[in-house]
């Protein structure tokens, strides 16, 4: 399965083109990979700017750790002046618009810093971790792919919540298909870890099931 895909921009209509395409509608209307071509600018004889591109942000999802320059130089197509382009963008990006201290107010204050996975292909599930007062302390991502009871365990999704002594977390996965009704398993999962939270004292707050239409929240639901 492909996780992300960008046509060749040259068959594009020209007022599909990234480029174009933020200057006449605003970058908020694009998605993921047509903000990393335009930052990656052309590519190469080998590799598309779509390709590199592609490469790049399926790179920095499946990351446990920052990336450096020579990480991207990794992706053929992609040398120095590119991969520090890319480097600096993030870490500036990250300094700005880190969610760290964001207090959560309401689950609509979550889906603003987890919309854009909403495109994604593939499931991610989410664990963002809470001080007292509500503030974002990190956001970790727990899983990528389909979800079951066996990647979903309290363990993996606690721990990072237990290291930073965070006062409650919420948990947040996207569906791929765009429907916002959780399935049984979603449920099962939130029960499972609402359990284990009032074991550990760490709060499940909420989960909150998002695609690239809005969200569903079981808290605003009622059924958390």
């Amino acid at each position: 399965m492909k996780t992300y895909e960008l046509p060749k921009i040259a068959n594009m209509s020209i007022y599909d083109r990234p480029r174009e395409k933020i200057l006449s509608r605003g970058a908020e209307s694009l998605s993921d990979i047509e903000l990393m071509a335009i930052i990656i600018g052309s590519g190469s004889k080998q590799n598309p700017v779509e390709k590199i591109a592609s490469l790049s942000l399926k790179m920095i999802d499946e990351s446990k750790q920052v990336l450096e320059a020579e990480d991207f130089l990794a992706i053929e197509g992609i040398g120095p002046a590119k991969a520090t382009l890319l480097t600096a963008s993030m870490e500036l990006s990250r300094r700005i618009y880190s969610p760290r201290n964001k207090k959560i107010k309401s689950p609509g204050n979550i889906y603003p810093l987890l919309a854009h996975y909403g495109e994604r292909q593939q499931e991610y599930f989410f664990s963002i971790c809470l001080n007292g007062a509500h503030e974002v302390i990190d956001i970790k991502t727990v899983s990528m792919g389909i979800l079951n009871r066996a990647i979903i365990h309290p363990r993996e999704i606690f721990s990072t919540a237990i290291v930073l002594r965070s006062a409650s977390i919420i948990v947040a996965h996207n569906h791929p298909s765009g429907n916002l009704e959780p399935s049984k398993e979603d449920r099962e999962i939130t029960y499972r870890l609402q359990e284990a939270g009032i074991l550990l004292g760490i709060e499940l707050l909420d989960h909150v099931v998002f695609s690239h239409k809005g969200y569903f929240s079981f808290l605003e639901e009622g059924e958390i």
